[in-house]
C-alpha cells in the first residue's frame, strides 16, 4: 500500500493524523495518507514564501524554468505506467481515461514550456511611447505565494494545470489535493525533485475543508486558485476579500448540448452520450442539459435509447470498460437523491435511474447511466449533479434552444451539433459560456484558455491567459526628457 506524505520544502514528512484512501471500484485500501496540522500548513506557506524571495528562484531566467517544465514532462512519461495504475485505483478512472489523463498532464507541461520560452515578460508599448518624452513598458511579474486547491475527479491533470503556470510565472505555491485522490500528486512531488525544481517552490499537502481554510487564510498567500463547486467558490471569494488575494476560480457547470435538426445523428447521438457519461459524469464541463429540435426529437430519442445500451460498463481496470464507478458512497447517495427528486418534479425517466448491483458492482459505487425527459422547472435542469444523469428537453427551434441554454447560473461549456458550419457557429456565438464545441465535446487544447462565465468561475486556465493569471502587470515609465525646462508640469508646485 502506498504512503502519501506531506511534501514541504522539497522533503517528505509524516504527521500525527492519517486516513486511508480507497478504490471507488471495490472500497479496497489504496494508500495511507498523512494530513497536515496547522503548523505543517504554515510551514509549507513559509517555505513557499522563502523560496519566492530566494536568489536561486528569483534569479532563474525563463528558459531555465522552461527546462524544468520539460524535464517534468519527460519524467512523467517515463513513469506513465505507474501513474496510470495509481490513477485507476485512487480515482476510479477507467483505463482509457487514465491513460489520456497522464498523457494530457505530461503534454501540458511540455506545451507550457514552449509558451514560456516565447512569452515576453517585458514589452515596450510603442503607441504609448514618444521619442524625446518617454518610453513605456509593461513588465509582467510573478504575483507571489499561491494557494492552490484541486478536486478529486481529474487528480493529476488538475495538479498539472495548477503547478505548471506557478512554475512558469516564477511564483511559488502550496497545492492541496483532495483527500479522496492524493496519490498521483505525491508521485508528481517526487518528479519535481528529480527535475531539479528548487526546494520550497512547490509544496504539496492533502486535506479537506478545514485544511483548505487554514491554507487560504495565511496572510502571506497572494493568490488563490481553486477548482471545485460553485458553493465552495463563493466562500473562497468572500474569504479572499480579507487580504484582497488574487483569484482564479474554475467552478461548477450545467452545460448545454444543442442538437439542431440538420445534425448528423450518428455523430450527435454518440457525442451526447460522451458529453455526459465521460468519467461517469464527474466532469465539471459535462453536457448534462440536452436540447434537441422537435423536428428530429423522436428519431434522436429512439437512437439515443438504443445506443446507451451499448455503453461498456465495468470495472475501471478492464480495457473494454468505458463507464465505471463514482468516487464514493457519499457522492452516489447524492446522485440517487437527485434522481428521486427528478421523479417527484415530474421528470419522465427514460433509462436507468438506479444503482448497479451484482458481482463486482456490489463492491463499489456504480450508478446506471440515467436519462430523464424534463421541462425547465425540474431540479435536474437547473442544478449540477456531478454524476451520470442527463436532462433532455425538446425545443421548437434554435432560438428557444439558445434561450434555455443561457437560462442558467452556470456558463462553463456547451456544444452545438449541425452539418451547417455557419449555422452552428452562429448559435455557438450566442451561448454564454467559456468553451463551445461544434460537433465535438470534452476535448481541450492546452494552448487555449479554459474557464467559465457567470457562476462557473473567474479567470482562465491554460493558454496565455492561464499564465497571465499568475502575473502582475507593472507600468514602467522611462523619461526621455533630460532638460528641466522641458518639464513644465513640475512648475505646478512653484
Amino acid at each position: 500500500m502506498k504512503e502519501v506524505k506531506l511534501f514541504i520544502n522539497g522533503e517528505f514528512r509524516t504527521s500525527e493524523k492519517k486516513i486511508i484512501s480507497t478504490n471507488p471500484a471495490n472500497d479496497e485500501a489504496v494508500a495511507t495518507v498523512y494530513l497536515p496540522s496547522e503548523k505543517d500548513i504554515n510551514e509549507a506557506v513559509e517555505s513557499a514564501h522563502s523560496a519566492f524571495y530566494s536568489k536561486e528562484w528569483r534569479g532563474m531566467d525563463q528558459n531555465k524554468r522552461a527546462e524544468i517544465l520539460e524535464k517534468i514532462s519527460e519524467k512523467m512519461k517515463e513513469r506513465r505506467n505507474e501513474l496510470v495504475e495509481l490513477e485507476i485505483a485512487d480515482s476510479g478512472s477507467c483505463l482509457r481515461k487514465a491513460k489520456a489523463d497522464i498523457h494530457n498532464a505530461a503534454s501540458y507541461f511540455k506545451v507550457l514550456a514552449g509558451q514560456l520560452r516565447k512569452f515576453q515578460f517585458e514589452v515596450k508599448d510603442e503607441n504609448a511611447s514618444r521619442e524625446g518624452f518617454s518610453h513605456n513598458y509593461k513588465l509582467y511579474e510573478p504575483v507571489g505565494v499561491c494557494a492552490q486547491i484541486i478536486p478529486w475527479n481529474f487528480p493529476l491533470v488538475m495538479a498539472a494545470w495548477k503547478i505548471g503556470p506557478a512554475i512558469a510565472s516564477g511564483c511559488t505555491t502550496v497545492l492541496k489535493t483532495a483527500q479522496e485522490t492524493p496519490v498521483t500528486a505525491s508521485i508528481l512531488a517526487e518528479i519535481l525533485n528529480e527535475a531539479g525544481l528548487p526546494k520550497g517552490v512547490v509544496n504539496i499537502i492533502t486535506g479537506g475543508a478545514a485544511e483548505g481554510e487554514t491554507l487560504l487564510k495565511h496572510p502571506k498567500v497572494s493568490k488563490v486558485a481553486f477548482t471545485g463547486s460553485t458553493q465552495v467558490g463563493r466562500k473562497i471569494m468572500t474569504a479572499a476579500g480579507t487580504h484582497l488575494q488574487r483569484l482564479s476560480l474554475e467552478l461548477g457547470g450545467k452545460s448545454a448540448n444543442i442538437v439542431l435538426d440538420d445534425a448528423d445523428l450518428s455523430i450527435a447521438v454518440d457525442g451526447a452520450l460522451y458529453a455526459f457519461l465521460y468519467h461517469s459524469g464527474q466532469a465539471c464541463d459535462s453536457g448534462t442539459r440536452l436540447f434537441v429540435e422537435e423536428k428530429i426529437y423522436p428519431e434522436f430519442k429512439e437512437a439515443l435509447l438504443k445506443r446507451i445500451a451499448d455503453v461498456k460498463v465495468g470495472i475501471p481496470s478492464d480495457p473494454n470498460t468505458g463507464f465505471g464507478p463514482v468516487i464514493n458512497k457519499k457522492q452516489a447517495d447524492m446522485i440517487m437523491g437527485y434522481i428521486e427528486s427528478a421523479k417527484k418534479d415530474g421528470g419522465k425517466l427514460l433509462y436507468g435511474g438506479e444503482k448497479m448491483t451484482g458481482g463486482e458492482f456490489d463492491k463499489g459505487h456504480y450508478i446506471k447511466p440515467t436519462l430523464f425527459e424534463v421541462t425547465p422547472d425540474n431540479t435536474i435542469f437547473r442544478e449540477e449533479i456531478f454524476g451520470p444523469v442527463l436532462a433532455i428537453t425538446p425545443v421548437k427551434n434554435e432560438e428557444e434552444a439558445i434561450k434555455l441554454a443561457n437560462n442558467s447560473i452556470y456558463g462553463l461549456a456547451g456544444a452545438v451539433w449541425s452539418k451547417n458550419g455557419e449555422r452552428a457557429k452562429r448559435v455557438a456565438k450566442q451561448l454564454e459560456t467559456g468553451t463551445v464545441w461544434i460537433n465535438e465535446y470534452h476535448l481541450l487544447n492546452p494552448g487555449m484558455p479554459f474557464g467559465g462565465y457567470k457562476q462557473s468561475g473567474l479567470g482562465r486556465e491554460m493558454g496565455e491567459e492561464g499564465l497571465k493569471a499568475y502575473l502582475e502587470v507593472k507600468h514602467l515609465w522611462v523619461s526621455d526628457c533630460d532638460e528641466r525646462a522641458k518639464k513644465p508640469w513640475f512648475d505646478a508646485l512653484f
